[in-house]
């Protein structure tokens, strides 16, 4: 492309008031919760427990595990760590190993092992037909232990999406039995996750788990220690209280969603569905508000370590995040969720004024003053965030927005890119 817009829209920077957490002592709020666990759930002879960790960035994940590693030892028990992230990591052990690592989990810091192995064992095999397997690392246990964020799911809706059910079927079913679950899924939705969690509550010797929530500024929220006997009950009700505290992009039509990064710390499709309104997928393609005509992501996030999952929700990307693209990894994730569209490629250029061209362009929009663009760091952070003067009046009429700045020009650097999202 040779030619580029001249005259890019005049953009100013929004503050959203969000829900926001009172929590200000992580490792307090995790003792509190774990008085739930009765006193007789406790061990004279060293019994070993399975903890569950995913590779989820989690608010406070490192103290959320060390004061829950802490308090088995406290009731006698023998904690280890089991990896709970179906493929990711590239499905491989130091892959998984290196997820926790990159959240501070590691052997050292916690103070107990990592049994990463990828071996699963089937255990159950569901009404549908189809079998359910766990890893063997978590088999070896006396007991598992489960901690996990509950959230919106960026690929379904139903009342078990993201959470502590979700781990236990597909999490510590490690790359073969994710793989099988979503395969599954495609046909009976994922709404099978509910049965087949009650199966293997029944078959698995659980003792509890833990569930976090997020705020609007991904701060730990809520921390629940959830009892296998009412875990599934509980979990629905906290998906309903977790919903009601997320961030959104507060507009109703978008022409152009410049997204800075995306990547697995940030979303399991690397940018939240649930935020950006664009779902791509087996079972169908929908839009949701904001409904957004165009989406440039410029960047993949570092702890992302090249895994790209969610690149094919994008219209335009640039040549930089294609360079850092680890493919092997990407594609292992999304075809082992059923969902190769989400690594798609789309196209590419060797800049941001080049794809910001290309968005416009292709927006329908008859000038750039006319175009509704809005800029954010990444689907988790929505305190912060640009838009253009289309926009202005809806900023107005919002309680919850105010402006941070002037209106001002796109800023770009010699190499024709925009400069880093600032710290506000």
């Amino acid at each position: 492309m040779d030619h580029q817009l001249l005259n890019f829209p005049e953009m100013a920077f929004i503050r959203q008031k969000l829900f926001r957490s009172d929590i200000e002592n992580v490792a307090g709020a995790v003792r509190s919760s774990l008085q739930a666990v009765p006193e007789h759930c406790h061990s004279n002879t060293g019994s070993t427990v399975a903890v569950a960790v995913g590779s989820r960035k989690i608010d406070g994940l490192k103290e959320i595990v060390y004061q829950c590693l802490r308090f088995l030892e406290h009731r006698g028990f023998k904690p280890y760590i089991v990896p709970a992230m179906g493929s990711h990591g590239g499905a491989t052990a130091e892959g998984q190993k290196h997820v926790l690592a990159s959240y501070g989990v590691t052997e050292e810091a916690m103070g107990v092992p990592i049994a990463a192995d990828m071996a699963v064992r089937c255990i159950a095999t569901h009404p549908l037909g189809f079998s359910l397997y766990m890893s063997t690392a978590a088999l070896a246990a006396d007991h598992i232990v489960l901690i996990n964020r509950i959230k919106p799911h960026t690929k379904f809706k139903a009342d078990i999406e993201s959470g502590l059910c979700k781990m236990l079927t597909v999490g510590l079913g490690k790359h073969q039995g994710a793989a099988e679950f979503h395969q599954r899924a495609v046909d009976h939705t994922f709404g099978i996750i509910e049965s087949a969690a009650a199966i293997l509550l029944e078959k698995t010797k659980i003792l509890f788990g833990v569930a976090v929530l997020e705020d609007g500024y991904g701060k730990l929220a809520h921390v629940e220690t959830l009892l296998p006997d009412s875990l599934i009950l509980q979990e629905k009700m906290l998906l309903k209280k977790a919903a009601g505290m997320m961030g959104s992009i507060p507009f109703d039509l978008v022409d152009i969603l410049i997204v800075d990064q995306i990547g697995k710390d940030i979303s399991g499709i690397g940018m939240d569905s649930n935020v950006t309104g664009r779902h791509r997928d087996i079972v169908g393609d929908t839009m949701t508000a904001p409904h957004v005509k165009r989406i440039f992501v410029r960047d993949l996030s570092d702890a992302s370590d090249g895994n790209a999952n969610g690149i094919g929700l994008a219209d335009f990307t640039t040549r930089r995040l294609v360079d850092r693209m680890d493919r092997e990894k990407t594609y292992v994730n999304s075809l082992a969720a059923i969902s190769p569209e989400k690594a798609a490629i789309p196209v590419y250029f060797d800049t941001d004024r080049q794809c910001l061209d290309a968005c416009a362009r292709t927006s329908g929009r008859s000038g750039p003053g006319d175009l509704r663009v809005v800029r954010i760091k990444n689907t988790s952070s929505l305190e912060y965030f640009q838009v253009s003067r289309a926009l202005e009046k809806e900023v107005n009429l919002n309680r919850d927005l105010s402006f941070m700045s002037p209106w001002q020009a796109f800023i770009f650097d010699p190499s024709d890119n925009l400069t880093e999202f600032p710290i506000l």
